[in-house]
């Protein structure tokens, strides 16, 4: 029997999502990603991987042991549970999970995948009408590309971020993270919890959320496709400046660091020649206004970095925030894990790993005043929650459980 409606039932709850309940099918970073946002605040996501050798992540980058430390990260939260997609038994074993009352559906297999097995959003909203299945690939459910494999980084190129990133002069670069999936994954919460208010609000059916990993990216691209359209400007790689909005730039240190400013507004700019004691380019109406300014932005930028050369880092940033000019040095993992900033606002906390002893870890994001959201655990040994979840939310039995792992579909 399905459960009334979510939104009224998690009211009372100390988390935003209590009461919230999330199956996660995906893999590596844009699916479990979005998973992982659910989990923070409340969720109750069950994380199903392959009871051979689980999701890829847990074996990617360094390691502890056999696990990789961005595992404890990813997973944290979840409940993690083995089952074998791709036999009949565990395909059924998602329906009765499905059909017991879960809200969310989180995939992000090749397109087509998810029907083969029988699993598709035709075929689960048979069996539990309200649910909404989040759905993210490299190009989409439909399209001439559907059928083409993609992965964050070709959904980064096709996107356009990475044409776009980089000095002109060299080739293209990646931006340092894996920015396709994680963009993509933020639009897969944002997308399930619009379909959840809409759900709830009307009383209504679940619905599916294409999210493709180009288009992702694709959104980013501000006033892009409009430049193209009405001038043919195609925006090129710039480096470190911000284009057509200056100053805007990185600069170098006495001491060979790096610090970046951002005085692109009017009254910055005028703040920033004072803090360079320099009367004459504060009052120069050439420079008052941001167009202005772009015309002669190699220039300004020479003027500032004289001035940033004559500083170290430390001293610039000194000066630069007694006149109120944004300004902040190049954090490195290091400089942000012992920064007091990050400390006060908990964006570096701690979680015990078992095996392990305590982890350094990133903090929660956003910060709900009422409803804050809380790491529990950290991400689980491969089928960890397998039996407690098989037997509370889908009524097997210790014999249908011990059954099924001798056959190795959990």
């Amino acid at each position: 029997m399905l459960k009334e409606s979510t939104l009224v039932k998690s009211k009372s709850g100390t988390l935003p999502l209590e009461g919230i309940k999330v199956l996660e099918l995906g893999s590596l970073i844009a699916g479990p990603f979005a998973g992982r946002l659910m989990a923070d605040f409340g969720a109750e996501v069950i994380k199903v991987e392959a009871p051979s050798k689980g999701d890829p992540l847990r074996n990617w980058r360094l390691m502890h042991g056999d696990t990789s430390l961005w595992w404890y990260i990813q997973s944290r939260n979840k409940k993690c549970i083995a089952v074998d997609l791709t036999q009949s038994e565990g395909q059924e074993i998602i329906r009765k999970l499905v059909e017991e009352g879960i809200d969310i559906i989180i995939e992000n297999f090749k397109p087509g995948t998810m029907e083969k097995w029988g699993l598709g959003y035709e075929d689960l909203k048979k069996i539990n009408p309200k649910v909404i299945m989040v759905r993210v690939s490299g190009y989409g459910q439909d399209g001439p590309y559907r059928d083409k494999p993609g992965f964050g980084s070709i959904g980064e190129a096709i996107g356009g971020i990475r044409y776009l990133t980089g000095y002109p002069d060299r080739p293209p670069t990646r931006v340092g993270v894996s920015l396709g999936d994680s963009v993509s994954a933020l639009y897969a919460v944002i997308g399930a919890l619009m379909a959840i208010y809409h759900r709830d609000i009307n009383d209504g059916e679940g619905q599916f959320i294409d999210v493709a990993l180009y288009e992702s990216i694709f959104s980013l691209l501000e006033s892009a496709v409009p430049e193209y359209d009405k001038f043919g400007f195609v925006r090129e790689r710039t480096g470190s400046t911000l284009p057509g909005i200056a100053p805007s730039n990185t600069y170098l240190c006495k001491d060979n660091k790096y610090i970046v400013i951002g005085a692109n507004g009017d009254g910055i700019f005028k703040r920033l020649m004072q803090a360079l004691g320099n009367q004459e380019l504060k009052d120069d109406v050439r420079f008052s206004t941001n167009d202005g300014r772009v015309k002669h932005a190699e220039f300004l930028d020479q003027v500032i970095e004289d001035w940033t050369k004559q500083k170290s880092l430390k001293e610039a940033l000194a000066i630069l925030d007694q006149y109120n000019v944004p300004a902040g040095s190049i954090y490195s993992v290091e400089d942000m894990v012992n920064d007091p900033h990050f400390i006060a606002r908990q964006m570096i906390t701690e979680v015990n790993v078992e095996g392990l002893g305590k982890l350094k870890v990133p903090g929660i994001v956003p910060k709900l005043s009422a409803t804050p959201g809380k790491i529990n655990w950290s991400g689980s040994k491969l089928g960890a929650h397998t039996e407690e979840v098989l037997k509370e939310k889908a009524g097997l039995s210790d014999e249908q459980c011990n059954k099924l792992k001798q056959l190795g579909i959990i």
